[in-house]
């Protein structure tokens, strides 16, 4: 039924244009967006044509005999034209463990896009991958998300440090000054965990630049000193909290709370959702318990991003 392809840069404009009308698609699986670590992955991306048309797309690399959705990505995951059917998707992924056995590719890590990015019901895949692909759940991690038509009411604790940062005439704006929010940031996460932020700033300055609507930097200042920050990746529904920091006199000052507590209640059209991302280390089994502290405290709730695994030559021996 379908003719499968395996992406190359003459499809870009096509791949983008999909992406933009999907119904679960986002920013993240625009050309634009997944090019920038290009040189870190194997691209294996694959477009699925149907009467000439692409149907859907899987943002994929491959490494070893291996084909991960994706791994330089929050979520992977197939990308469906609204048009899609659940009988269709299930011929799909026939298709394609026959088009990745041909090509000798022995297992498939599959991570699924969480339902709150689906701008309509969007899991065909899900039911595929059990069926037809005997996919087994092999990791899944917490994230705190708030449905902003349902919030949760703020504890104590958080309305003392949004008093605190009123009373210290704290304010919030947007900015585009991530190389200051940068320097707050890599300071923070190299004394707390000794890591380094996913990104470098100049991997981020560069992605904002490409998309200045997806990628916002609100900060809280103490006049005009930057006192901590968050950069928001802004779906069709989503507001993905992708970074949060604040040096030591923001802490002290409630910077932070003052920071969500705008963002939270000022309207933003079409988003439903705010997502403060996963609170999950290692190998997705233990909880950074003061990380999650933190978003419940917002008025997150659990969300599960999950990832799936499957051998093609269980499938086709």
């Amino acid at each position: 039924m379908f003719d499968i392809r395996r992406y190359i840069p003459d499809i870009a404009d096509e791949w983008n244009q999909f992406v933009a009308r999907s119904k679960n698609g986002t920013f993240l699986f625009d050309r634009r967006y997944m090019d920038y670590h290009q040189d870190r992955f194997a691209d294996h991306s694959i477009a699925f044509y149907l009467n000439g048309h692409i149907y859907a797309i899987l943002p994929a690399h491959l490494k070893g005999q291996t084909l991960y959705s994706h791994q330089g990505l929050t979520y992977g995951g197939l990308v469906m034209d609204e048009q899609c059917t659940g009988g269709r998707i299930c011929q799909l992924f026939k298709e394609l463990n026959t088009f990745l056995y041909q090509q000798r590719i022995e297992k498939v890590v599959y991570k699924a896009i969480p339902s709150i990015y689906h701008v309509i019901p969007s899991e065909e895949d899900l039911y595929a991958l059990s069926v037809c692909c005997k996919a087994r759940l092999v990791s899944r991690d917490l994230s705190s998300t708030i449905d902003l038509d349902h919030p949760v009411k703020f504890p104590e604790s958080r309305k003392a440090g949004i008093r605190k940062a009123k009373a210290h005439g704290l304010t919030i704006r947007e900015s585009d000054d991530v190389g200051t929010f940068w320097e707050i940031l890599h300071a923070n996460l190299a004394e707390r965990y000794g890591v380094a932020p996913v990104h470098t700033k100049e991997e981020i300055q560069l992605l904002h630049s490409r998309f200045p609507e997806n990628i916002k930097l609100y900060m809280a200042f103490d006049h005009k000193e930057p006192l901590g920050g968050t950069i928001l990746y802004m779906t069709k529904q989503v507001a993905h909290v992708q970074y949060i920091s604040a040096n030591r006199q923001g802490k002290e000052w409630g910077a932070i709370d003052l920071l969500f507590d705008e963002l939270l209640h000022r309207p933003n059209e079409g988003i439903r959702y705010f997502d403060f991302g996963k609170s999950t280390t290692h190998d997705h089994t233990q909880l950074n318990l003061q990380l999650l502290f933190q978003k419940e405290g917002f008025g997150g709730r659990g969300l599960c991003y999950d990832t799936y695994e499957w051998n093609t030559n269980d499938i086709l021996t």
